[in-house]
């Protein structure tokens, strides 16, 4: 395979504002602006359009969400205990470049952030009360909500990132191949990535995480506008959330111009920090032996049943419970993973694959299984003893949820605070990794870019959130998230077996070294030998 570090029909520009690969910023650009301009014409009426079109996806697709995602899961447990295992991102003298919290806490930012947030209180909730079978508010009832909520945010998704973290690290840092999505195919493409095929796949990559990304925005602002309007009565509406939106997008827009290292790594580890001592801040003044005895038994819950509840299709049901649930957090996943991939490829240098794999699909998924216990096994509690009704607050308005929980323990006021300082840092640590990403797509894979280009996509993405929630909401969000993740859920199936590829030809090429280091060790002993004998 060639050693490339950029791609060869990339000229760069001497333009110091904008650093660009046109058949790939263009048409991104392009499209996203598109869509912006005809929702913002359209108007009110994009809610049904939206709501149309996330149901027929969902009912005639959710099977290939559902099988695709367990595909890629088994497939990275395959290469974490195979012979590929122990190949080092980077090749064998590659070092890390980060510590390994700061790695943790990164990993953990990017990945869930925002989303943990805002449904760890109310999804288990909404299980527990509405279930997708039996009768709600039950001892029975309440163990599913928690086994069903840690499959969308457990191992599944995890693995969906690990594949494409591991792709485009891989490609990157072992084949020299620009950081981009199209470099992934290469084993199945070859030269072709450097031509139309691989800016198609790069700009679908591109338009996949700014609606993924929009979808996470959109669904933080609501949560910091509910935050603000239960503590200091400021009024919940789409204006509103617009403004914040421009607000917080400036923030953002410092946080990009500082870079990965000052910037995201900073935030990730104040996120890290912050969210820590709002769990602990739950398991001293909530009810702490609950949140240790529910963890155990959910996590044990969820993988005794990991199989039938991983494979479950609603087939014999005939119901569309899972189109709002399961087959929204695939698609959204999915969606996100070329953000997510790329930021973790990108902090995961000199990492042995079986390391890789493991500590992105068990660190992560360890701390969202606590974290979810901790929120949404307390709000479940309290219902089931009546000390408070978080569900009719909660299914009038979902953003709102953390905040109804923690008005019933001590310091609510200062709790709350700090669910709102942490849901804007989740924002702009999100936006910020997510314009790196973005930047690095449409700048044939350069690692860094002028600050105006990364900005650029920072102030797009607010964009998009707002006017995905002038447009819809809530409904609008998942279906930008739906929309993007359907395509990109064959592309992710193909991209398994590209890296398989890769992976075999690495494999090869170090044993063929290892063979060539045991005769050349080989051949010294033997002449060392005939030196000591003629001696």
């Amino acid at each position: 395979m060639p050693e490339k570090t950029v791609d060869p029909k990339y000229t760069p520009p001497e333009n110091r504002f904008f650093d660009i690969h046109p058949p790939v910023f263009w048409p991104a650009a392009i499209l996203s602006i598109t869509f912006i301009t005809i929702t913002l014409v359209v108007g009110a009426p994009m809610k049904e359009v939206f709501s149309a079109i996330q149901g027929w996806i969902s009912d005639n697709f959710g099977w290939f969400f559902i099988i695709s995602v367990n595909i890629y899961l088994f497939f990275m447990l395959y290469l974490a205990f195979s012979k590929y295992g122990n190949i080092r991102l980077g090749g064998k003298n590659a070092v890390p470049e980060f510590g390994r919290i700061s790695w943790f806490a990164m990993l953990f930012s990017a990945g869930m952030g925002i989303g943990i947030l805002f449904w760890s209180v109310a999804e288990p909730v909404f299980h527990f009360m509405d279930p997708p079978s039996g009768e709600g508010a039950t001892l029975e009832t309440a163990s599913l909500a928690m086994k069903t909520t840690f499959l969308h945010w457990g191992l599944h998704p995890w693995g969906i990132y690990a594949m494409v973290g591991l792709a485009l690290a891989f490609f990157s840092y072992n084949r020299k191949l620009p950081l981009a999505i199209r470099s992934v195919f290469y084993p199945l493409l070859g030269e072709k990535v450097h031509g139309i095929w691989g800016d198609a796949i790069d700009v679908l990559a591109v338009l996949a995480t700014l609606f993924g990304l929009a979808t996470s925005l959109g669904f933080g602002v609501q949560q910091v506008n509910a935050g603000l309007g239960h503590l200091f009565g400021v009024t919940v509406s789409t204006n509103v959330q617009v403004l914040l939106i421009g607000a917080i997008t400036l923030a953002v827009s410092a946080s990009v111009a500082s870079g990965l290292d000052r910037g995201v790594k900073r935030l990730s580890e104040l996120n890290l920090n912050l969210g820590a001592l709002l769990l602990l801040f739950i398991l001293i003044f909530g009810p702490t032996v609950f949140i240790l005895d529910a963890v155990i038994q959910s996590t044990g819950a969820y993988l005794d049943n990991f199989f039938e509840i991983s494979f479950w299709t609603e087939s014999y049901e005939q119901t569309d419970w899972q189109n709002s649930w399961t087959v929204f957090y695939w698609s959204w996943w999915i969606s996100w993973s070329p953000f997510v991939g790329m930021f973790i490829a990108r902090i995961s240098k000199g990492r042995t694959i079986r390391e890789f794999v493991l500590s992105v699909l068990i660190i992560p998924t360890m701390l969202t299984f606590l974290w979810v216990t901790a929120f949404g096994g307390s709000a479940i509690l309290l219902e089931l003893k009546g000390i408070a009704d978080i569900y009719g607050p909660v299914k009038e308005n979902v953003a709102i949820s953390i905040y109804e929980l923690l008005e019933h323990f001590p310091f609510s006021l200062v709790a709350n605070l700090a669910a709102i300082m942490l849901v804007i840092s989740f924002f702009i640590t999100s936006s910020d990794s997510g314009s790196l990403v973005v930047d690095a797509f449409t700048s044939g894979g350069k690692l860094t870019s002028p600050v105006t280009q990364r900005i650029f996509w920072a102030v797009l993405q607010g964009v998009m959130a707002a006017v995905l929630l002038l447009g819809g909401g809530l409904t609008a969000l998942q279906t930008a998230a739906i929309i993007t993740g359907l395509p990109f859920a064959g592309i992710l199936l193909i991209m398994g077996y590209s890296l398989k590829q890769g992976l075999e030809k690495e494999y090869e090429k170090d044993a063929l070294r290892k063979q060539e280091i045991e005769r050349e060790s080989y051949q010294d002993i033997v002449k060392k030998l005939m030196q000591e004998k003629d001696q």
